[in-house]
């Protein structure tokens, strides 16, 4: 209608269909005459879900038609995402068109439907290939009739949340183009990761919900979100415990004290600590034994870090960078040592070292890196891949360490570098001139994230796909006993 065109005049073309499916059809052919990198139909529409109100927006994820027909939409959360940040309330899901304007009564029985239009799935035709958004305002809401007095306020507002998604519908259409997406390898999951999740799962199988694990078992919302579906309870502290339940150690390692509240409390244990953590753990204690001062390269908070000091208690001095090692202090300089939390960036972690080197010549080290196999890995793939690419994206949350790390160490190759939990937390602006964009993920982040990443993209236009492996890993570690058939 006019009224829609007008409120989405913003420097793209314009083509206005009218309503129903068979000006839809005629638009669509027109719209195939057009050379543009893609295509978007935005309007109006009618809401079916009892959740949505007037002015919210729908970002179609499958277009169905009355006869059954349905057109997926690629892509709807990157465009939803541009929306939330102009504090629209955008949802995605399935879109109906039909053949005529629907009562309520008729618009409930559109089973698992977000809205319902009268041209979307015909105007799908339009795309020829081309990326496709679907980008509709509900306009009246599940259960409210045509004749309601509400109606016109409902359509102000709705014609107002149209205006202001325009621009969200400029800055996707800026992010279109070919382009050539660099994998890095290794990335997600490393086998302290594997282990800990395993251990849930069997846990789980094995000795039924709940199982309680201390902390997140990885630092990584999408894998914690799906262990809770399965029964997974996770606390902060152990009083949170039932006394007698099963009590899972995160892969991060606690201290010794937390083993003796647990035992305590009669509860049963099972150790999912990373088993190169627990490197750093026997690394502590032998020094302390030593009568050693242990500076500990890691940051505050981390529960890697508190777990490691809890071994070697009045002995660990942290540093956390190399102001921390310019200060360091020690009561006797000759008998120092370092450890490192396992999931540092090396070459920063290398240049706190030097410092305490210079200043502390006696300076003892674990007999092998602390940092683990996986994060020097993943930061070598990364490095190599950012020096070719213009945007690096990063899967991890951002309570991982070591997720974050790999940030830090693109952005350092010149690349511009962006941590996202997953496609929804990318903003197609950082894309507008990405002609070549890097993905990784951190080793607490699951490889399907990166397969939705890559999906996303391939919905903003084609995309060349590369592999970039510097190394295999082949490790395993045993699973505890307690866990074994």
């Amino acid at each position: 209608m006019a009224v829609e065109e007008a409120a989405l005049r913003n420097g793209s073309r314009v083509l206005r269909t009218g309503m129903g499916p068979a000006r839809a059809r005629i638009a669509a052919a027109r719209a195939l005459a057009v050379d543009a990198a893609g295509v978007a139909v935005a309007g109006l529409c009618g809401g079916v879900d009892p959740a949505l109100r007037p002015g919210d927006v729908v970002c179609a994820t499958e277009l169905r038609a009355a006869d059954g027909t349905a057109v997926p939409v690629p892509g709807s959360a990157l465009l939803a995402a541009a929306l939330r940040r102009r504090g629209l309330r955008a949802h995605v899901g399935p879109l109906v068109s039909t053949e005529r304007v629907l009562p309520p009564r008729e618009r409930a029985r559109l089973d698992g439907a977000l809205a319902v239009d009268m041209e979307s799935a015909w105007l799908a035709d339009a795309a020829g290939g081309r990326p496709l958004a679907v980008l509709r305002v509900v306009a009246d809401a599940a259960g409210r009739r045509l004749a309601d007095p509400r109606i016109a306020a409902d359509g102000v507002r709705a014609l107002r949340a149209l205006r202001r998604g325009g621009s969200a519908l400029s800055e996707w259409a800026s992010a279109l183009r070919p382009r050539r997406v660099l994998l890095a390898g290794p990335r997600s999951f490393c086998a302290g990761v594997e282990r800990a999740i395993d251990i849930v799962e069997l846990a789980l199988e094995r000795r039924g919900a709940p199982i309680y694990v201390r902390k997140q078992i990885v630092h990584n919302e999408h894998v914690v979100a799906d262990l809770e579906r399965r029964g997974a309870v996770f606390v902060e502290e152990l009083d949170e415990v039932p006394a007698g339940a099963t009590v899972v150690f995160s892969a991060h390692g606690v201290s010794p004290a937390v083993r003796d509240e647990a035992r305590r409390r009669g509860l049963d244990v099972i150790d999912a600590t990373c088993p190169l953590v627990s490197k750093v753990h026997a690394e502590a204690r032998r020094f302390a034994e030593e009568g050693r001062t242990i500076f500990l390269i890691g940051h505050a908070g981390h529960e890697e870090v508190e777990g490691t000091t809890g071994e070697a208690p009045g002995r660990v001095r942290l540093v956390e960078d190399v102001r921390d090692a310019e200060r360091a202090e020690a009561p006797d300089g000759d008998r120092v040592a370092y450890l490192t939390q396992t999931t540092l960036a090396v070459d920063e972690t290398d240049e706190i070292v030097d410092v305490l080197r210079r200043r502390f010549p006696a300076l003892r080290g674990p007999g092998s890196d602390d940092i683990c196999y996986a994060t020097a890995n993943r930061q070598q793939a990364v490095r190599e891949v950012a020096r070719d690419a213009d945007v690096i994206l990063v899967a991890g949350s951002v309570t991982s360490s070591n997720s974050r790390r790999l940030v830090e160490v693109a952005e350092r190759e010149g690349a511009r570098a962006y941590l996202v939990d997953d496609e929804t937390d990318v903003d197609v602006a950082w894309l507008r001139d990405a002609s070549t964009v890097g993905v990784t993920a951190g080793a607490s982040a699951p490889e399907r994230i990166v397969r939705r990443l890559v999906g996303a993209l391939a919905a903003l236009g084609p995309v060349e796909l590369e592999e970039r492996t510097t190394t295999v890993e082949d490790v395993q570690f045993r699973l505890p006993r307690e866990l074994v058939s």
